[in-house]
Formats: structure tokens, sequence, C-alpha cells
């Protein structure tokens, strides 16, 4: 029998600690050690005992959450959920943490927290779970500077679509794919899972690392080459063709597999307007969102890649992708780019 994923509980509310440690005590197979109100006290209880998983608040007296983050990645790195606020400077903090080496992030809801705390639960317990049987790479030290906006691509081919989707670990993924791309790039539509008030504040950030430019899509955009799309968190986003192009469509809907937006929504909408001059790309998360709508882009000809489960920080999401025979190849981010480039060459190269 496995021994419980062990977690220390570091937030500077009273409320907050108990009422995290309610939500995971529903889980047999989480035990909360220990909780502490600040990152000083939170050092001396690392060391007494050992946690597998620490959630951290961001906003704490002493030490924010965010320099202390930086400080045990470097010492001691380990699975961190971070507990952030839905608002922008807490979605400018939580994209933050996760440049540092914190596996997810979780927005602390608002209204009456009680109540929204136990909605999350099933997230809550879900992310530990996963953060607990994650692989912990610790992130370079120097933050990636934009790219020069100029090289273009050689014969890329315009009328083709990339198609991206990402969970947990999409965001350094994501960078390291966007940033090294030729400005005149096809057009690129992604979904990120995040929170509904994170993904405009990730679409910016994005923009100032990479010469494509990077936007939060909206309902009846037209697709542009050297264009990239990022749903908006809480909304379904598909392509839709328009004349002479293709345009999105974004929308109010129900949540589709427990997400919304959905990748595989967004794949199954490429498949059936842009079909064999698609590509279909799936990144680290958790579950198998995106993995049935990869396997109908492959159906119809589309290219197809995975992410290689080395690189990934949780295999989940490309690997049932690979299960089912939706994936051409697996690579690491790192060689995502030049994969894409010459996927979206004329004539369209298939290699492996």
């Amino acid at each position: 029998m496995k021994p419980p994923i062990r977690v220390l509980i570091i937030d500077d509310s009273a409320l907050m600690r108990q009422m995290l440690t309610a939500v995971l005590s529903q889980d047999p197979d989480i035990h909360v050690v220990d909780t502490a109100a600040d990152p000083l006290i939170a050092r001396e209880k690392i060391k007494k005992h050992n946690p597998d998983v620490i959630t951290l608040d961001v906003e704490m007296p002493r030490m924010n959450g965010l320099e202390f983050l930086s400080r045990l990645m470097a010492l001691r790195p380990m699975p961190v959920v971070m507990i952030s606020s839905l608002t922008a400077s807490g979605a400018d903090a939580a994209l933050r943490a996760l440049d540092l080496g914190a596996f997810d992030v979780v927005g602390k809801p608002s209204g009456f927290m009680s109540d929204g705390m136990m909605a999350l639960g099933d997230e809550i317990r879900a992310k530990v779970r996963m953060a607990a049987a994650s692989r912990i790479e610790v992130p370079p030290a120097a933050t990636p500077v934009r790219r020069p906006a100029t090289k273009p691509g050689t014969n890329l081919v315009a009328d083709r679509i990339i198609a991206i989707g990402a969970s947990t670990g999409g965001v350094p993924a994501l960078t390291a794919v966007l940033s090294a791309l030729p400005v005149d790039m096809p057009p690129i539509v992604i979904v990120q899972h995040m929170p509904a008030s994170f993904t405009a504040r990730f679409a910016a950030r994005l923009n100032e690392l990479c010469a494509v430019k990077i936007y939060e899509g909206q309902d009846g955009q037209t697709l542009r080459p050297g264009e990239v799309y990022v749903a908006p968190g809480g909304r379904m986003m598909r392509v839709r063709p328009a004349p002479g192009n293709f345009r999105l469509a974004v929308s109010d809907e129900t949540a589709v597999g427990g997400f919304c937006p959905s990748v595989d929504v967004l794949f199954q909408s490429v498949a059936d307007t842009c079909g064999k001059r698609a590509v279909g790309v799936i990144l680290t998360g958790m579950g198998r969102d995106g993995a049935e709508g990869l396997l109908q882009l492959r159906r119809c000809g589309a290219a197809t890649l995975g992410q290689d489960e080395a690189s990934c920080v949780v295999y989940g999401m490309p690997r049932v992708a690979a299960e089912l025979g939706a994936v051409e190849r697996q690579l690491p981010p790192a060689r995502m780019a030049q994969a894409l480039i010459d996927l979206c060459t004329h004539p369209l190269v298939r290699t492996g």
C-alpha cells in the first residue's frame, strides 16, 4: 500500500489554511502534515516534515510567495501548487510562479470563500495528486528575452492552420515553442487550460517574448499569418470558414470533458475546416482532453505532433493521444518549432 501524499499548506489566512486542510483531507491518499502562516515558519516545517507537495499563497507577510518559491527551487526543488487571486495582479504572479517552477496554479474563489473552496475541491485534490507524481524541473535562471521579430521563414504556406492544446506544464512548453517561430508563420490557435482571468495576461506576456503576434481570441476574429490566438478561459473557441479565409467562433458554452475551452472542440473544428492542411500539436497536461480531437485531425490527413514523455511535466494528454494512434511524432518543445516550420513549408514536408 502506497503511503499518503504529505502536504504542507503555506498561507497567512487562518481561514484559508483551515479550508484547504478540510478540502485536501477528503482524499484518503492525501495527508496534511502541517500548516504555516508565512514562508519563514514554513522553512522549519519543510525541514521537519519533508512534504511531498506544498501549497503556497502569493501575498504573505515577511516574504511573499514568489520570493520564497524562487529560493525553494534554487535550494530544495519540490512540487508546489500556487494559490493565487483571480485578479490581473494575481494572474501576473501566477504566470511568474510557473516560470519559477511551480507545478500549477489554483485561483482563489471570489464571493463566499467556504463554498468556493469546496467547489474547487476536485481540482485542488487532482493537482496535488499529479504534483506528487510529477518530475520537477529547475527552470533556467534567466527569463527569456524577446527574439528579433525579423527573419521570415522560407517558403512558408499561409493557408495552413496550426492548432495546439496544452494543460499543466503548458506555459513553459508554449513559451519555448512560440518564441522560436519566425514572424510569418501560418495562423496558430491555442487552448491552454487556465482560469478565465489569466488568459489575457498570458497572451500579453507571450507577445513580449515572441516574433509572432499573440492575442486572446475574440469572436469573429479573422485568422492571419504571423498571428497566434489563445482561447479565452471559460469560453469555447472554434475555427470556422470565412470567405477566402478562416475566423474564430468564441462562445459561452457548457464544459466538454470538464474543460472550457476544450482542446477536443478546437481540434475537431480545425479538422472540419482545414483538413489535411492543418497541423495539430498536443503538449503536456493532465487527463485526455485533445486526444480524440488530435485523432480526428490525423484521420483527415493533418500532420500531428505530441510532446515526448521525458520533457512533459505531466505525460497525460500526449500519452492518451499516442495510445490512440493520434500522434505521428513525439518531440520535446525545444525541437517542436523547427518541426512546425518544416510542416508548413511548400511542398508539405512529412517526415517520420
